[in-house]
């Protein structure tokens, strides 16, 4: 990292004004479904360049062939990959000369219990969940340094890290420490002007329950289950997490750092 004198070195970002006339460039990870999908599909909607980040081609090509929604540029690519960080920033510089936001979207779930746990089924969800953004956020920070409004690292975690989530500790776990992260990242990063901000989505309408093998009946038990113990009674829906995704990494956003932003309708203080 380039040392900079204090955090004022870089001016404050002027709510009223644009402050950089090209097209912000950034980089979405598990953008081929649900939250991801959303957020790319929203940054690009306001003119940003999206490098949409995910496994499989097919679903990515399906978030970037929505009308209307502006550059996204699919990039196959498994996060835990050795070589996935590097590759992911440099498609990036290489598509546009500059990386303004990375969204650390990417995880998975797996629903085990500590009885049930295998050494691969922890190493995946760790690999995954924590060491990828850790990595990811590494390769791209003398990029984010650079960028012209200030760059911004923003990670998807879940309102459940904040409570007990039996049955499921370990990946609540892995989105705890993604928080403890975020809020040191921010006050490390913060001389260099980068903001780091967290949002953490609580029952959303996203195919997570397909993802972990549910059966019909076990994912509307489970909806069942989030539904009551959401006080607005309804489960959200993945373009209201990618809201708040855009929103913490505005330029107008430019005094916000730090946070960890709740989108669960109101079930971490129930």
């Amino acid at each position: 990292m380039t040392e900079k004198t204090s955090p004022s070195a870089r001016p404050a970002a002027d709510p009223g004004a644009t402050p950089a006339a090209a097209p912000r460039t950034v980089v979405v990870t598990g953008a081929g479904t649900g939250i991801g999908r959303a957020t790319a599909r929203a940054f690009a909607a306001q003119g940003a360049h999206v490098i949409a980040v995910g496994r499989r081609a097919a679903p990515l090509q399906e978030t970037a062939a929505e009308p209307g929604t502006g550059a996204i540029t699919p990039l196959p690519a498994d996060v835990t990959d050795p070589d996935a960080p590097a590759r992911i920033v440099t498609a990036a510089l290489e598509a546009t000369g500059r990386l303004d936001v990375l969204v650390n979207n990417a995880g998975i779930v797996t629903g085990e219990s500590l009885g049930g746990y295998t050494r691969a089924g922890v190493d995946t969800q760790l690999a995954t969940n924590l060491v990828a953004p850790v990595l990811l956020a590494q390769a791209a920070l003398p990029a984010l340094e650079k960028a012209p409004a200030g760059g911004v690292i923003c990670n998807i975690s879940t309102s459940i890290g904040q409570r007990a989530w039996p049955g499921n500790s370990l990946y609540a776990a892995t989105k705890s420490a993604l928080e403890l992260l975020t809020r040191s990242w921010a006050v490390d990063l913060a001389p260099h002007g980068v903001r780091v901000a967290a949002v953490a989505p609580g029952a959303i309408e996203t195919p997570i329950g397909e993802h972990r093998g549910l059966t019909p009946e076990e994912s509307a038990a489970l909806r069942d289950w989030q539904i009551a113990h959401t006080p607005l009674r309804r489960r959200g829906t993945a373009q209201e997490v990618a809201w708040a995704v855009v929103q913490l990494s505005a330029p107008e956003a430019a005094f916000v750092t730090g946070v960890v932003l709740p989108v669960d309708g109101g079930a971490v203080i129930a």
